[in-house]
């Protein structure tokens, strides 16, 4: 039986939830991947990782899933001999082969969809009020005008949740898809990383008393 414990981190754009998912992985010392999945999924397959990035976290175009589904053509000839459907099921493959390899703390990619049946996962989702994520976008320097910082967000938003209902038939960011949902501008992360990994030591254990306890 596997004895590895997964978090999969889910998170709207700005609200900090790639820090709070390192954070926490180097707390615990779990291996992390992020960006780190596309070229760990391109060296195992022998693919080149620029062909992973251009698809990251993007579903097909609305004509190219018509073709894919409609007609069985695929995107293949633009995307380097890979569809995106198995660009999508090349990451699928790598994501639950290290798993199985090694504790582990993953960031998007549909992680808590393909590793729903994980014996030891934990599912988290990330979000916060647009204003807020604006401030963090800002201080991160990725935008220098608020209104520009909102629509970054909004678009990134809307880039991963096309992605995630696509390829999961799921809705993302909806509560019931995740084992917990945080707004992190409600909290200071070290008492989100109390949470979190007073959570994950939860995982595989059976509390006799039914009742779960938080840190005080």
């Amino acid at each position: 039986m596997n004895m590895n414990s997964v978090i999969v981190i889910g998170r709207e754009f700005g609200s900090g939830g790639r820090e709070i998912a390192r954070r926490l992985a180097e707390s615990l010392g779990h291996k992390y991947y992020d960006r780190e999945l596309l070229s760990e999924a391109a060296e195992r397959c022998g693919f080149s990782p620029d062909l992973f990035a251009t698809r990251d976290e993007k579903r097909p175009s609305a004509l190219r899933s018509l073709l894919h589904f409609g007609y069985g053509i695929s995107d293949t000839y633009t995307n380097g001999g890979m569809s995106s459907e198995e660009i999508y099921k090349t990451q699928s493959g790598v994501i639950r082969s290290l798993a199985e390899e090694n504790s582990c703390v993953f960031v998007g990619r549909t992680a808590d969809y393909v590793l729903r049946n994980h014996p030891h996962i934990l599912s988290v989702f990330i979000h916060a009020p647009l204003e807020e994520r604006v401030k963090r976008i800002m201080a991160r320097g990725e935008c220098f005008d608020p209104r520009q910082a909102a629509e970054l967000a909004r678009r990134m938003d809307r880039k991963r949740r096309d992605y995630y209902n696509y390829f999961t038939g799921r809705e993302w960011g909806v509560s019931s898809n995740y084992d917990l949902s945080i707004d992190s501008s409600r909290f200071p992360l070290p008492r989100i990383l109390e949470l979190l990994t007073s959570l994950h030591s939860s995982l595989g254990k059976e509390n006799p008393e039914g009742e779960i306890r938080l840190p005080q």
